[in-house]
């Protein structure tokens, strides 16, 4: 494993990290998705990312985490979460006001049986809240010790801008993450989010690397939806369908055909390709087995030549 700093800060994360966004609900998928979590730890990942409304119930995947966690020292890991979207039906249980986000990092440091975490993430950008308010709180939380560093997720670089601008008027403790969605189908970060949190010291870590698992090449053109895959599953299918277009299956088979002459898996090609970028910190994974892992964590170190950047680059135009 290779480890790179998040942003200016001094600690360093794991090049691949590994999220608590399924839904485990057997206890046969529980001991699996167990059974992943020590892979991954045993393979040197020690980023592990989660957030409040992760799970089938609020708190959920947090509670999970910190028992599939327990065995190993809280310091040999960073640990995150995050705040934002509804946890209930009161007016207040959203958003990221100050009531809202103390009362859920209150929570999820309950369930993650932790008196801290090392990243806490703004889920979303919240428009009814000020900037100086959002920002004040998460000081806040920094100089009681219950955050270590505070962050952003799928924040447009403007609102970004501002938190810079802001948190700098104010003397509070500088932003030191940015996770927002980066792949071969996704790359809108490249354009401003990326080069600000650059800028600003801010380490980006970023989710659905694996475009929901398109490049994996699971699904292929002209192929039937392979059963239990996530565009098979009815709760979680929305979130991958608007990946699956001809125009994307068919870059999908070039793809392959390149990652192929590297001795590669797509799903290595894909994750080299989004750590090529010196301003990530972390590509974020998800597994349904442990095997999944030892694929994807063979990506770290993999140099991707300049010829080959440009044959994936006139594919993906």
């Amino acid at each position: 494993m290779n480890y790179r700093r998040l942003g200016k800060a001094g600690i360093k994360v794991s090049e691949i990290a590994l999220g608590s966004w399924l839904t485990y609900g057997t206890v046969t998928e529980q001991k699996t998705a167990e059974a992943c979590i020590h892979h991954a730890y045993d393979l040197g990942i020690n980023h592990f990312d989660c957030a409040n409304v992760y799970g089938s119930a609020p708190h959920e995947a947090e509670r999970f985490l910190a028992q599939a966690l327990a065995p190993y020292a809280r310091d040999s890991y960073v640990l995150t979460t995050k705040a934002f979207w509804p946890v209930g039906p009161g007016v207040n249980d959203r958003g990221l006001s100050r009531k809202h986000l103390i009362a859920q990092l209150d929570q999820s440091l309950t369930a993650l049986g932790t008196d801290y975490v090392d990243i806490f993430y703004c889920h979303r950008y919240d428009p009814d809240t000020e900037m100086e308010e959002i920002l004040s709180t998460i000081d806040d939380q920094v100089r009681a010790g219950k955050i270590r560093y505070g962050g952003i997720s799928e924040w447009p670089a403007e609102r970004i801008a501002e938190a810079v601008s802001v948190q700098n008027a104010m003397g509070l403790h500088p932003l030191r993450a940015s996770q927002p969605v980066y792949n071969m189908f996704s790359r809108y970060i490249e354009q401003a989010v990326l080069p600000i949190c650059e800028q600003n010291g801010m380490g980006v870590v970023v989710f659905s690397p694996l475009a929901q698992g398109l490049l994996t090449g699971k699904y292929r053109l002209g192929q039937a939806t392979p059963e239990g895959s996530r565009a098979a599953t009815k709760e979680v299918s929305h979130f991958i369908t608007r990946y699956l277009t001809e125009e994307h299956l068919t870059k999908i088979e070039a793809l392959m055909g390149v990652a192929q002459e590297l001795g590669l898996t797509l799903s290595q090609l894909a994750l080299a390709w989004v750590l090529r970028q010196p301003g990530i910190s972390s590509a974020l994974i998800g597994a349904s087995r442990p095997e999944q892992i030892t694929e994807n964590v063979k990506a770290v170190g993999v140099q991707l030549a300049p010829e080959t950047l440009d044959r994936i680059e006139q594919i993906l135009q």
